[in-house]
């Protein structure tokens, strides 16, 4: 009798032990993302990029022996919210967390990751002062700086010798702050603006301020707009009248979804990237993507893809899943290759920063037909 009940002891401790000795058989990785709020249309494909990501590296046998596991997330785009998740994420175990959401949500999940002490990465957001704002040593941003963005943008413009333009933007908060950008660093590059015109929120045609345009006769129209529906009635006007200037747009319409929601309407517009189709990495995970999903990846599908990387990378250096192991390993980052940037384009962080991408790694890219096409211009030179 005795026996029996040291028997059933023994197995009643092993069961419970077992999902202990499971969990640590595993690398928890929390990722922040948005489902149903205003960044789903980025934050969704970013996310599948981080999943595909970590399904890789879990296949090659993962990170320190252990599998990578993803806890993932909804902020809704929302701070509180994205602050709430990003509390809950480090009470259940994650050794690091991404930020795949809006620039303010990702803000507000760093005065939980400063609290915490926990690693915590940005792999596609652009917002300038995400490094700034907060003195957080566990924070860093490998997305395109929105700066660097614009001066890409205007490298091309004035590479094509362009001393006349029109500036088209609407009325949002993130619109207007890009405009004003767009508008210092025209005039830095001496290139004149005879014409600026404002798309509102909800309007429903774009011809007033796009006849307007016509009249000042620009030899570009430069879009700043960040609002999907407003970009494509400018582009609707354009089309509709004729106009022949070509069109430099903001990293905005590198999104997917415009191939969807402007079709007939994109054929010659350049816009502004962080990807090169014809980056042999770039074909590598293309064509990984598709056997894997059945679906054809984009840019920001890349962002996640990277991030992952990065984070991997960092976790393999540092040795260990200690958290400031795993910071000090993350901003020892240096010369790592990914499939986002130009070609010779490679992730790291100089000593005393935490923006990781190449300020060289932007390009400028062209619709050919309603797809996103070749590079026409790389960097700022």
């Amino acid at each position: 009798m005795g026996g029996q009940l040291k028997h059933i002891v023994c197995a009643a401790l092993a069961a419970l032990l077992v999902p202990c000795a499971q969990a640590q058989d595993t690398i928890k990785i929390g990722v922040i993302t948005d489902r149903v709020g205003p960044a789903k249309p980025y934050a969704e494909p970013i996310t599948e990029g981080v999943v595909f990501g970590a399904n890789e590296i879990n296949a090659k046998g993962g990170v320190l022996g252990k599998k990578l596991e993803l806890q993932i997330e909804d902020d809704q785009g929302k701070p509180d919210v994205s602050a709430t998740m990003a509390r809950k994420l480090v009470e259940d175990g994650a050794v690091f967390i991404m930020s795949l959401s809006l620039t303010p949500a990702t803000q507000q999940a760093q005065t939980v990751t400063l609290e915490t002490k926990t690693p915590q990465l940005t792999p596609s957001n652009s917002g300038d002062t995400l490094t700034t704002q907060i003195n957080n040593p566990y924070f860093w941003q490998t997305g395109p700086l929105g700066s660097t963005q614009i001066a890409t943008l205007l490298s091309y413009a004035k590479a094509r010798n362009y001393k006349q333009v029109a500036l088209v933007a609407d009325n949002s908060d993130l619109g207007q702050l890009l405009a004003k950008f767009f508008r210092m660093g025209l005039e830095k590059q001496g290139i004149q603006i005879v014409s600026e015109e404002l798309i509102s929120r909800g309007a429903t045609s774009a011809e007033p301020q796009m006849q307007k345009v016509r009249a000042a006769r620009p030899q570009a129209l430069v879009s700043a707009g960040v609002l999907t529906a407003e970009n494509v009635l400018m582009l609707k006007a354009y089309r509709q009248m004729g106009l022949k200037m070509p069109i430099l747009a903001s990293y905005n319409f590198s999104v997917p979804v415009y191939m969807s929601v402007a079709q007939g309407l994109l054929d010659g517009v350049t816009f502004v990237d962080a990807y090169d189709p014809d980056k042999p990495a770039v074909k590598q995970f293309v064509a990984a993507f598709k056997k894997a999903t059945g679906k054809e990846p984009w840019n920001l599908t890349g962002y996640g893809y990277d991030g992952i990387h990065l984070v991997a990378d960092a976790i393999r250096r540092a040795g260990s899943t200690d958290k400031e192991k795993i910071r000090a390993a993350m901003q020892a980052t240096k010369g790592l290759h990914g499939v986002m940037g130009s070609k010779d384009a490679a992730y790291g962080f100089a000593e005393g920063k935490r923006t990781g991408f190449d300020p060289n790694g932007m390009v400028v890219r062209v619709y050919e037909g309603d797809r996103q096409g070749r590079v026409l211009h790389v960097g700022l030179k």
